[in-house]
C-alpha cells in the first residue's frame, strides 16, 4: 500500500509510466468538456432563446459535474479507506517521537494518495464558489424547466401532480424517506419498510459522499491568509476543524428539501422512528427493537419509545430482546466529532453551530456551556432592546409624517363647496385647529323637519334602538336609524319613501363637499352613518355633571393623561375623516366642542342649528365632546369616512343597489350641485345628474 501511495505521489510529480490514478481511471477518461464552460454556454444559450442548445448544454453539464464529483469522492474514500489503519509497530512502548513520525507517515501516505484523485490539470475541472452554489440551488433545473417547455418536449417530470417536488430536485434518500413515510400513513407498513431501508442506506451512501467532498482545501475569510502565520499543529488544527464542522454540515445539506430555507428536524433519527412502528405493525419484533434502541441513542428519554422498547422486549423476551445492538456508528463517530469540535471552539474559539437537536449536554464543556447560556441572555436582551428602539423610531416617524401631513391638509383645505346656498362660516383658524370646518345652508328648514320626522318615525316602526338610554349617559335617550334601514322602511311604506331618500342624498352631498373642501385626491368611503336624536330625560337632570358624550378621538384611544392617542384596536383606526349635519337647535345644551389631547382644554365650539355641518379629520389633532343635552331633542346626522375602500361600509353598497332598483339611473337626484367658482381637481368634478 505504501508503495502504490508513493507510485501515485510519482505520478503527480511528472514521473514517467502513471497509468491509472488512485480510483482506477485512465488519463483519457478526463477528455471530457468542464462543468462550468458547459453551464456558462447554456446560460449564453438561454438569453439568446436558443432553447435546443439550453438543453444540450445544461443536461451535460449535469451529467459532467455528476461524474466529476463521483470520481473525486470515489477516489477520496478510497484513499481512505486504504490508508486507514494503525501505523506498523505503534503501541504504547514506542517513544513520542515515533509515535509522530508514523503518524505524519500515515498522514504523507493519506495525501499522496490524494494528490492522484484529480487530472493533470484539476483547476480546469475544479467549480468557482459561485458556479457551485449554482448547482447546490439546482439551478441547471430551472434552466431546463423552460427550454423543454419552450422546445414542447415531454420532459420526464411534465406529468407529475401539482405541488409535488420533482423527484430529479430530490437528495436520493429524500424521496425514498417520503414514498416510505407515505406508505407507512396507507397502513402498508411492508412497503413502508422497504423504502425506509432503502433511504438509510442512501442516506448513509450520501453522507459518506457529502463528507468525501469536505476534504478540500483550507477556505480562508477574504485576505486573511495574507496574515496567517499558525505553526505546524495549530495550522493542522484550523484545517480539521474547518473539515469537521462542514462534515457535521452534511446533517443539514442531507435534510434541506429543495426550494425551503429550513432542513427537516431530525431526518434521520426520524427513519428510525417510523422504522420500528413499521416493523412492529409487520410482526417483526426484532427489528423493531432494533430501530428503537437506535433511536434512543439520539433521544435516551424520549418516553414513548422507552415504553415501546419495553413492550417490545416484554413480547420477545429478555433473553432474546437483549443482545440485539442497535446500529451506533454513526452515532458514536458524531458524538466524538462534536466533542472536538466544541473542545476547539472552547480552547480555541473555533465557531462551531451544533446542526443536531439530540446533542447530549454533556459533549459541551462545562464553560462553553455558560458561556452559550450568557451568550442567549445577552442576545435576547439586545433583541429585546432593539425591539423597543425600532418601536420608538416607529412611533417618531409615524408622528413626523402625521405632523407633515397635517400640515398638507392645512395648506390644502379651502376648495369650493360645489352646491348652491352652502358657505363656509368657520374654517381651521376660527376653529383654533386644523382640518377643521362649518359649513351653513346644507339643509333648508322644511328638509330639517322633514328628516326629524323619519327619525322618530323609523324610531316608531323599530330600528334597534328606539327610545334606548344613550350609550354615554344615562341621562339621555338614543333614537336613531340608519341609511339602509330608512330606505327599506320606505320600501314597506313604514315611513316616507322620499324622505328616506332625501336622507340618502344628503349623505352623499355631505360626502362631496368634504372631498372637495379638503381637496382630497382620492375620494372617500362610507364607514359609518346614521341619523340619531338625543333627548333629555327630564328627571334626570337636577345635577347632572356628565356630558352628552365624553371627549374621544374617532380613530385611536385617547389617554388624556398621558397626552397620547393609540391608533390601534379596539379604535376604528381607518376612519380619517368625520362629518355631523344638524337638523335642528331649538334644545338646550348639546353643544359640540374640540380641546387639546389632555380633554380639558377647550379650543372651539360650535351650536348646532338646522342645516349646519360640521366637518374635520378623525386624528388626534381633532379631540372633540358633545356637551350635556339638558332639555328637548338634538336631531344630527353622524358621519365617518374612509380613505380605504376595503373598510367602506357594507351597508352602504346594499343601499346604493337599493336606491338603483327604486329609483332608476333616470331620475335624477333631490338635491343640486352648482358649477364652482373655480374648477375642483378632476378627481372631485362631478356631474349635476349624479345626486
Amino acid at each position: 500500500l505504501y508503495w502504490d501511495a508513493l507510485g501515485a505521489y510519482w505520478d503527480v510529480l511528472g514521473v514517467p509510466g502513471r497509468q491509472q490514478d488512485a480510483a482506477g481511471s485512465t488519463e483519457a477518461q478526463w477528455e471530457v468538456p468542464s462543468p462550468d464552460a458547459l453551464f456558462a454556454a447554456g446560460a449564453e444559450a438561454y438569453t439568446r432563446g436558443d432553447w435546443p442548445t439550453v438543453v444540450l448544454q445544461m443536461e451535460r453539464a449535469l451529467r459532467a459535474r455528476a461524474a466529476v464529483r463521483s470520481r473525486l469522492v470515489r477516489c477520496r474514500l478510497l484513499c481512505a479507506n486504504g490508508t486507514a489503519g494503525p501505523a506498523e509497530g505503534t503501541g504504547p512502548q514506542l517513544e513520542p517521537v515515533l509515535r509522530d513520525l508514523l503518524f505524519f507517515r500515515g498522514l504523507l501516505r493519506r495525501a499522496a494518495c490524494l494528490r492522484g484523485c484529480g487530472p493533470a490539470a484539476p483547476t480546469r475541472y475544479r467549480l468557482g464558489d459561485e458556479l457551485e452554489r449554482e448547482f447546490s440551488k439546482r439551478s441547471p433545473y430551472n434552466y431546463l424547466q423552460v427550454a423543454y417547455f419552450k422546445v414542447r418536449h415531454r420532459h420526464r417530470e411534465r406529468e407529475r401532480p401539482r405541488g409535488e417536488v420533482p423527484r430529479s430536485f430530490l437528495i436520493p434518500p429524500q424521496s425514498e424517506f417520503r414514498l416510505g413515510v407515505r406508505f407507512y400513513t396507507e397502513e402498508q407498513p411492508a412497503a413502508a419498510i422497504l423504502h425506509l431501508e432503502k433511504a438509510l442506506e442512501e442516506y448513509f451512501v450520501a453522507d459518506a459522499e457529502c463528507r468525501a467532498l469536505c476534504e478540500g482545501p483550507y477556505d480562508y475569510e477574504g485576505y486573511n491568509y495574507l496574515e496567517y502565520n499558525a505553526d505546524l499543529f495549530q495550522a493542522i488544527t484550523d484545517h480539521y476543524m474547518q473539515v469537521l464542522s462542514c462534515k457535521q454540515g452534511c446533517v443539514t445539506e442531507l435534510a434541506s428539501p429543495p426550494g425551503q430555507d429550513k432542513p427537516l428536524e431530525d431526518f434521520l433519527p426520524s427513519h428510525f422512528n417510523y422504522l420500528q412502528f413499521a416493523y412492529y405493525n409487520n410482526g417483526n419484533y426484532e427489528k423493531a427493537i432494533e430501530c428503537a434502541k437506535t433511536y434512543l441513542l439520539f433521544f435516551p428519554n424520549d418516553e414513548v419509545m422507552n415504553q415501546n422498547l419495553a413492550y417490545y422486549t416484554a413480547v420477545l423476551g429478555e433473553n432474546l430482546a437483549g443482545p440485539i445492538r442497535p446500529r451506533e456508528a454513526y452515532h458514536q463517530r458524531s458524538l466524538m466529532e462534536k466533542e472536538l469540535l466544541f473542545f476547539s471552539y472552547d480552547v480555541f474559539g473555533i465557531p462551531f453551530v451544533d446542526p443536531d437537536t439530540w446533542t447530549p449536554e454533556e459533549v459541551i464543556p462545562k464553560r462553553l456551556r455558560e458561556k452559550q447560556k450568557v451568550e442567549r441572555e445577552t442576545a435576547a436582551r439586545i433583541s429585546e432592546e432593539i425591539g423597543n428602539l425600532m418601536k420608538e423610531i416607529e412611533t417618531l416617524v409615524e408622528e413626523k409624517a402625521k405632523e407633515s401631513a397635517d400640515m398638507s391638509k392645512f395648506i390644502r383645505e379651502g376648495g369650493p363647496l360645489v352646491y348652491e346656498g352652502a358657505s363656509v362660516t368657520m374654517n381651521s383658524k376660527a376653529l383654533n385647529g386644523s382640518q377643521r370646518v362649518v359649513v351653513d345652508g346644507v339643509l333648508s328648514a322644511e328638509e330639517c323637519w322633514e328628516l326629524q320626522r323619519l327619525t322618530n318615525a323609523a324610531a316608531s316602526a323599530g330600528d334597534g334602538y328606539r327610545g334606548k338610554t344613550s350609550p354615554h349617559t344615562p341621562s339621555e335617550t338614543f333614537y336613531g336609524v340608519t341609511v339602509l334601514k330608512a330606505l327599506k322602511l320606505g320600501q314597506e311604506g313604514k315611513v316616507p319613501l322620499q324622505s328616506a331618500y332625501l336622507y340618502y342624498n344628503v349623505t352623499e352631498k355631505v360626502r362631496h363637499m368634504m372631498e372637495s373642501y379638503f381637496r382630497l385626491e382620492v375620494p372617500l368611503h362610507f364607514s359609518y352613518s346614521h341619523l340619531v336624536c338625543r333627548t333629555a330625560i327630564d328627571e334626570k337632570q337636577e345635577g347632572r355633571s356628565d356630558n352628552s358624550h365624553e371627549v374621544h378621538v374617532d380613530n385611536c384611544i385617547l389617554n388624556a393623561e398621558a397626552l397620547v392617542c393609540l391608533k390601534e384596536p379596539p379604535a376604528y383606526t381607518f376612519r380619517d375623516y368625520s362629518a355631523i349635519l344638524y337638523l335642528n337647535g331649538d334644545f338646550e345644551g348639546g353643544a359640540f366642542y374640540f380641546t387639546e389631547l389632555d380633554a380639558k382644554t377647550e379650543t372651539a365650539e360650535v351650536q348646532p342649528q338646522c342645516g349646519r355641518a360640521l366637518g374635520f379629520s378623525s386624528g388626534l389633532e381633532n379631540p372633540h365632546g358633545v356637551k350635556a343635552v339638558t332639555k328637548g331633542q338634538r336631531c344630527a346626522i353622524a358621519l365617518w369616512f374612509t380613505l380605504d375602500p376595503r373598510h367602506s361600509e357594507r351597508e352602504r353598497v346594499q343601499a346604493d343597489d337599493l336606491v338603483k332598483m327604486l329609483f332608476g339611473a333616470e331620475e335624477g337626484g333631490l338635491l343640486q350641485e352648482t358649477e364652482p367658482q373655480q374648477d375642483p381637481p378632476a378627481a372631485l368634478a362631478l356631474g349635476k345628474d349624479e345626486l
